[in-house]
């Protein structure tokens, strides 16, 4: 136990808090349990430290911070360590990386259930891959822990993150309603289309603040790590099919924008139709993609998504065989980015997407018209390279606003 605790003092120690994510402000922390889940690299464990770090003197024994990926847990099991870290008069256990916990038939959920009703003073606090479901694991542990998904950087936070520009959150009716004082309040601080290409590059995994030159290596090696350890681990992909799954990743980096044929891919990499759609669902349940499907299709769990996307504009940047195809850029911005808080849907005939059932969005460059949405109620266009607002053509960037 006191090796632990000295890992921790060392872990909590390396911890800058100089730039704390939002999202901390919102987080209840004073739950009994808390689950923290989102993609790998995203902030999650600097997010729990940064906490205890602000609350906890350096060596305070009431607190233990730990990552289940670890030999420390070769020798003990997750209500051994909560047994004796309560005996020594533990308040706070912060378990990183719970998903890769595993105890002989006893999975990581069943043990924190225990430890949830063992200990009701003790606060857990618990954080994972964005393919971490509670209510997979435990359906009565899902509805005690009170859950938070962290996404990468919006535009607007990487403002604050790596040029010291603070804004406030804008809701999507806002910033149609009221355009021109969103544009205003920006741009007499600095230039967002500029900062916006830079952020499209790079910036939205955090990492990016430890040094820009290994940035596109990192999040490839993300990528690899979610293909070939999350989703054989959590989802129980056949490890033999790794590389298929690296080949469905690397198809729709090559044929964006992709429009999906779920049967030429299974010709293409020898797996059944349905295996491709099983695996298209987890790799958007793992944050590589993001899955649009058309307003009238009825989602079940065999139909296949209409157009798939890769999660966020700097995955293209790291993964894209050859020059990003800007138009499908900007989408993947747009859909990323209106997803986090609404439900966006394929437009197929008319417009780009169909946001909330309600807004009709077109997404293009400065020279984007309204002739594919003319006469469509609440339609409008968010275009790149737009200096301002006029009328229902607003700059793209203000989506990067939402959250």
């Amino acid at each position: 136990m006191d090796a632990l605790f000295r890992k921790s003092d060392r872990l909590l120690a390396n911890t800058s808090t100089e730039i704390v994510r939002e999202i901390a402000n919102t987080i209840h922390w004073n739950a009994q349990l808390i689950s923290i889940i989102g993609a790998k690299g995203v902030g999650k464990s600097t997010l729990i430290k940064q906490y205890i770090k602000q609350k906890y003197e350096p060596g305070d024994r009431r607190v233990l911070y730990c990552s289940a990926d670890t030999v420390d847990f070769s020798t003990r099991t997750l209500v051994e360590l909560a047994e004796e870290f309560t005996v020594r008069g533990g308040e706070l256990l912060a378990i990183d990386e719970i998903h890769k916990y595993k105890s002989g038939n006893t999975d990581w959920s069943r043990e924190i259930k225990e430890i949830y009703e063992l200990y009701p003073d003790l606060k857990l606090i618990v954080s994972g891959s964005s393919l971490l479901k509670l209510k997979e694991g435990d359906a009565d542990l899902s509805r005690r822990a009170v859950k938070y998904t962290l996404a990468g950087l919006s535009f607007r936070e990487a403002l604050r993150f790596y040029h010291g520009l603070e804004f406030e959150k804008w809701t999507l009716d806002d910033i149609l309603k009221h355009p021109y004082d969103l544009w205003q309040t920006v741009s007499t601080k600095c230039k967002p289309n500029a900062l916006f290409k830079e952020y499209l590059k790079k910036g939205y995994y955090p990492f990016l603040l430890e040094g820009e030159g290994e940035y596109h290596t990192k999040i490839e090696q993300v990528v690899n790590y979610i293909i070939e350890t999350e989703l054989p681990q959590i989802c129980k992909v056949d490890v033999a099919n790794v590389r298929k799954l690296q080949a469905l990743v690397a198809m729709i980096c090559s044929e964006i924008p992709f429009e999906l044929n779920a049967n030429r891919i299974a010709a293409a990499l020898e797996i059944g139709r349905d295996t491709v759609v099983e695996y298209l669902k987890y790799l958007g349940d793992a944050k590589v993609l993001n899955l649009l499907y058309s307003e009238k299709k009825k989602i079940g769990k065999l139909s296949k998504p209409d157009k798939v996307y890769l999660e966020n504009p700097n995955i293209m940047y790291a993964l894209a065989p050859t020059k990003v195809e800007i138009g499908t850029l900007r989408e993947t911005f747009a859909v990323g980015s209106l997803t986090e808080s609404h439900n966006v849907e394929y437009g197929k005939a008319q417009g780009d997407f169909l946001v909330d059932s309600k807004y009709t969005f077109e997404i293009g460059g400065r020279s984007k018209d309204f002739s594919q949405i003319a006469g469509i109620k609440d339609s409008y266009i968010f275009a790149d390279d737009w200096d301002m607002p006029d009328g229902a053509k607003l700059p793209l960037w203000m989506l990067g606003f939402l959250y």
